[in-house]
């Protein structure tokens, strides 16, 4: 069974998400809050933290992206958190992105799109239709504030491992970097687990933008 948490400050948003979901097989939502601060309160109080967590991203109050810095920050079990948005282009995503959500997605796509999100995510795939997601943070690290990139940090990775992150950072999928580097899927997947460990990534989100911002990929 996969918990998702919903966190939006428009009722019927919640209501709506609340009863598609709780409608599926093998989901089961288990808290709701209207702002960031009340998400975090009653997420804290849950036994157990949920599996995923639906983060509206602009609200009154806390909003999404400094809500998602705080419940990921720290040591302990952490939820998955995919980022909700009404626009395309909304910087905001992007540093939810740096501060550790798992992915986002459009308040509008279908109900089938955000059902198979929640499952992508909650399974540690992490990034939500990949070639798009791809093409989106690109847009963001040209256009956001960055930190000054520091190819150095990238040192503790071997050749191949820089070209499996390539790939990664251009929204590639295990299966789809097997056959371009001429691997097998398993070996690919147990690449990615060891650069994931070596730059302290939480997953391939996080590696995709510090790829960007590292300039080991250059947005095109």
């Amino acid at each position: 069974m996969t918990t998702v948490f919903l966190v939006d400050d428009q009722a019927m948003v919640r209501e709506s998400f609340g009863a598609l979901l709780n409608a599926q097989p093998g989901l089961d939502i288990v808290g709701q809050a209207g702002d960031g601060a009340a998400a975090l309160a009653g997420i804290a109080a849950l036994d157990t933290a949920p599996d995923v967590v639906l983060m509206d991203i602009r609200m009154p109050g806390m909003d999404g992206l400094e809500a998602t810095r705080r419940l990921l920050a720290g040591d302990g079990e952490k939820p998955k958190v995919i980022v909700l948005t009404t626009f395309h282009w909304d910087d905001y995503v992007y540093e939810a992105l740096r501060a550790g959500a798992s992915g986002f997605l459009l308040k509008d796509a279908p109900s089938a799109e955000l059902i198979n999100a929640i499952g992508v995510v909650a399974a540690g795939d992490a990034l939500l239709s990949p070639a798009v997601t791809k093409r989106l943070i690109a847009n963001f690290v040209a256009s956001a504030p960055a930190p000054r990139p520091a190819p150095a940090r990238l040192d503790v990775l071997t050749e191949r491992e820089r070209d499996v992150l390539r790939l990664i950072a251009k929204g590639r999928s295990n299966t789809e970097i097997a056959a371009d580097l001429v691997l097998s899927a398993q070996t690919v997947k147990t690449y990615v687990g060891r650069i994931l460990a070596k730059l302290a990534l939480r997953d391939r989100a996080q590696a995709i933008v510090l790829a960007y911002e590292t300039g080991l990929v250059s947005p095109s």
